[in-house]
């Protein structure tokens, strides 16, 4: 049988009214009623109505996450946590994968399921700002990742440039000085990976380190199997690095796959340096030296701005002023660049 707010009301001896203002968690409700109301709560097992609750305030009570690929370890790590921060705030996530293709991240923009949704975060890699300008969708819209747009829309972001170049500056910190960068994109000029690369030559340069070209690998995708192609293709030219900087873990993962094969030790002969701290990263033969972006604060800001937005459009707050915002970043050194600890 589903407890009511009115059976909670008679067990706590308060108004119907009371009750709903603790559920609520309006400010206006003295600690010890509150105290007594959610006692009361406890003991009877009492869950709010979430779907009555959001449609009362003209809301579906769901809200969409949209990634390039819902595959990566990344955006699956960033999912989880788009999924947990949602619930604290009672709403449901709905995943939608774009495989990074242009014609279907305009798809998720322009009110796609709008209908059953309240609101978007994006992790956009093919939408320029002139795609955005024309979003005729009312819906609050949150946008993730590096690209830079000149549009009212809350932006999330770590500064990859400089995640880059303590990456790289580690690697000549321990000594190495042919460091490639493996995972370079053809024409994506605002993308993480052009960013990357711009934070490693950035640091060579500034460390007095020449930079060679010739160290720079492309990639087709993101995946373990590109970094160990790139790789060898790499070697195979005569290219022979001390370091590598690798675009993500999954490339790096590949990469270091490749270099035990041509009995390369890592990081004896190679030291490796990642980029997201996956959980595979920790559970290799080699465990990855990687930049860790703190996801659950990208989450917890994407959600957050997000309510905020629905709030105010339902009259429970001001309009918030569109805000670019670049949570923490660090560099967890494991044994891909410090080797095996004894002991």
């Amino acid at each position: 049988m589903r407890v009511s707010l009115k059976d909670v009301a008679e067990r706590a001896g308060v108004s119907v009214k009371t009750v709903s203002n603790v559920v609520n968690n309006y400010p206006h409700v003295t600690p010890a009623m509150r105290a007594r109301v959610q006692q009361a709560i406890d003991e009877l097992g009492y869950r709010p109505n979430l779907t009555a609750r959001h449609l009362r305030k003209g809301r579906t009570g769901i809200i969409a996450l949209a990634v390039p690929e819902l595959g990566n370890p990344y955006f699956a790590e960033l999912a989880g946590h788009v999924i947990d921060e949602a619930a604290r705030h009672d709403f449901t996530v709905l995943l939608d994968h774009t495989q990074g293709r242009r014609e279907l991240e305009l798809l998720v923009t322009q009110g796609f399921r709008a209908r059953v949704m309240d609101g978007l975060i994006l992790s956009p890699l093919e939408l320029d700002t002139e795609d955005l300008r024309g979003r005729a969708e009312e819906s609050p819209l949150v946008l993730l990742g590096e690209r830079r747009y000149d549009l009212p829309y809350d932006h999330i972001a770590i500064d990859n440039i400089a995640a880059a170049r303590q990456a790289v500056g580690h690697l000549l910190d321990l000594g190495r000085r042919r460091i490639a960068f493996l995972g370079a994109r053809e024409d994506r000029a605002h993308q993480p990976a052009h960013l990357r690369l711009l934070g490693w030559r950035a640091e060579l340069a500034d460390r007095g380190v020449p930079v060679d070209e010739a160290l720079v690998a492309y990639t087709e995708g993101w995946e373990r199997a590109d970094g160990a192609v790139t790789m060898a293709a790499l070697l195979d030219s005569g290219q022979r690095p001390d370091a590598v900087f690798a675009y993500n873990d999954l490339i790096a993962i590949g990469a270091m796959r490749v270099m035990s094969e041509r009995g390369l030790r890592v990081p004896e002969d190679v030291a490796v340096v990642g980029f997201d701290d996956i959980t595979e990263s920790r559970y290799g033969a080699v465990t990855l030296t990687t930049i860790a972006p703190d996801k659950q604060a990208i989450a917890r800001l994407a959600v957050e701005s997000l309510v905020k937005r629905l709030d105010a459009a339902h009259g429970d707050g001001s309009v918030p002023e569109s805000q670019e915002m670049h949570p923490a970043f660090s560099l967890v050194e494991r044994e891909s660049t410090r080797g095996r600890v004894s002991g």
